[in-house]
């Protein structure tokens, strides 16, 4: 995967602690600001590794465990052929964004659609971000708590972690131990005002959902080697036309797992060199499909048909192998302490873009202790509230992934390269944008149609049952 160049040469070494920053609602502290009227120290910018971290944490969040689950209803082959179309056409999208926004010297993915389309066009992109990544928080929460404290489902009782060590007591409840990890962990962490200051724990996030990767493949070459593993099917299954129409319902959550654009702005303008923003994404994108496509592989492998829509259900089964129950909590352990640590960086984008829907004249954030205090609070409210009265996260995905991860992920980048404000894109690009907007719109709306139709008929079907 490659990016076009973002600078010419004689800007290449330019530090950013030289770049001003354009707009006064910038999402960021520039770093020239003095200690004494922000509350920081001086920052000398981010490094090369910690933007890579922390915009693959932003990248690798619940999206995992459900991408076995898309190979499973394309097959093998166009699955895993999906997965990396969607890295390829990302990384192509992100480097329209960036292009633009070093022409017009824009510091956030709101100004750059603003830029482009105004008022309302900065607007809809805040309000889609607030949506896509309040609904992220809550799903984070719901695995974590169905992970720690269990679940039940479709009247089977999963058991969490705590249940199973230390059986049923009030403080292994749902929303007992939800409650202790917002007030201890979520809070403390969701109060650093520089998406750099996450770096340690994005690196130790992927760390943990690359253990995920070991354990899975550990445990699906070892069934491979004992003759435990059959032949996974190669392509889907086609019976009727709703059988096709049902293959799109996968696009939704193939585009949230890569989403990450709403990120892409504050972490380049933390970089202390402006022009490794190029390189950061390419890193983090090529490191983030490579986990995606050997997740999806060996996910798909092991548990072949009985792969589950959320594969991290698959491991509260008998893997029939050798210390099998230590290896379903190591897996179900490590998912879960991964997915708290991706909470901090994904609500970061979001209340920097709720902070600039409601209060759009006044003064940047981070300067402003009550208000950031206040929205802080309010987001982690909201998630813990929605987090134990949601039932379900598939509807969370499902909506979230058809709309508004679309917008952010292709749609409002290619139409930005369409309109061409500063006439800078190619004939490939506006090829390629046009490519990117019908691919969004038909795929999506097909699979809004294909989930609104299954919900009807299974409504109706239970209806029939009852009378």
């Amino acid at each position: 995967m490659t990016i076009v160049n973002l600078e010419p040469k004689a800007q290449k070494t330019k530090s950013r602690r030289n770049k001003a920053v354009s707009d006064e609602k910038a999402p960021l502290l520039p770093k020239t600001h003095e200690a004494d009227s922000s509350g920081f120290d001086d920052f000398n910018g981010a490094s090369f590794s910690g933007a890579v971290f922390n915009l693959s944490t932003t990248v690798i969040g619940a999206g995992i465990m459900g991408l076995p689950a898309c190979v499973k209803k394309l097959g093998m082959v166009p699955g895993l052929i999906a997965i990396a179309l969607i890295a390829l056409l990302t990384e192509k999208s992100i480097g329209f964004m960036i292009r633009i926004s070093r022409e017009g010297n824009l510091s956030s993915y709101a100004n750059l659609v603003g830029d482009t389309f105004g008022k309302f066009g900065k607007a809809l992109v805040q309000i889609c971000v607030v949506i896509n990544n309040i609904g992220m928080l809550i799903i984070y929460m719901i695995i974590i708590g169905d992970v720690i404290s269990g679940t039940s489902s479709g009247g089977v009782h999963h058991s969490g972690l705590l249940e199973e060590w230390f059986g049923v007591h009030l403080w292994t409840g749902r929303s007992f131990v939800l409650l202790v990890i917002t007030l201890f962990v979520f809070a403390p962490l969701s109060c650093f005002k520089r998406i750099d200051s996450l770096r340690y724990t994005s690196a130790l996030s992927f760390g943990l959902a690359v253990v995920f990767l070991v354990i899975a493949v550990g445990i699906s070459v070892f069934k491979i080697a004992i003759g435990g593993i059959g032949m996974p099917r190669l392509f889907p299954i086609i019976t009727d036309v709703s059988s096709v129409f049902e293959l799109f319902t996968v696009t939704p959550v193939v585009v949230t797992a890569y989403l990450c654009h709403f990120n892409v702005h504050p972490i380049d303008n933390e970089l202390e060199d402006s022009s490794q923003i190029q390189g950061v994404v390419r890193a983090s994108l090529t490191l983030c499909a490579s986990v995606y496509l050997l997740t999806s592989f060996f996910g798909f492998l092991l548990f072949g048909e009985g792969t589950l829509v959320d594969v991290l259900a698959n491991f509260d089964t008998d893997l029939g192998i050798p210390f099998g129950s230590v290896l379903n909590d190591a897996v179900r352990a490590t998912y879960a302490a991964h997915l708290v640590l991706v909470f901090p960086v994904v609500f970061y984008a979001v209340r920097i873009n709720l902070d600039g829907l409601l209060f759009p004249s006044s003064r940047p954030l981070v300067l402003d202790n009550v208000r950031f205090a206040i929205i802080s609070t309010g987001l982690i409210v909201f998630s813990f509230w929605g987090a134990n009265f949601i039932p379900s996260i598939w509807d969370i995905f499902q909506f979230t992934g058809a709309t508004a991860a679309a917008c952010l992920a292709f749609i409002f980048p290619a139409a930005i390269i369409l309109k061409d404000r500063y006439k800078i894109a190619t004939r490939r690009d506006k090829i390629l944008s046009v490519i990117m907007i019908v691919l969004a719109v038909f795929a999506n709306v097909v699979a809004i149609y294909s989930d609104a139709y299954a919900l009807i008929k299974s409504s109706l079907s239970s209806m029939r049952w009852i009378s």
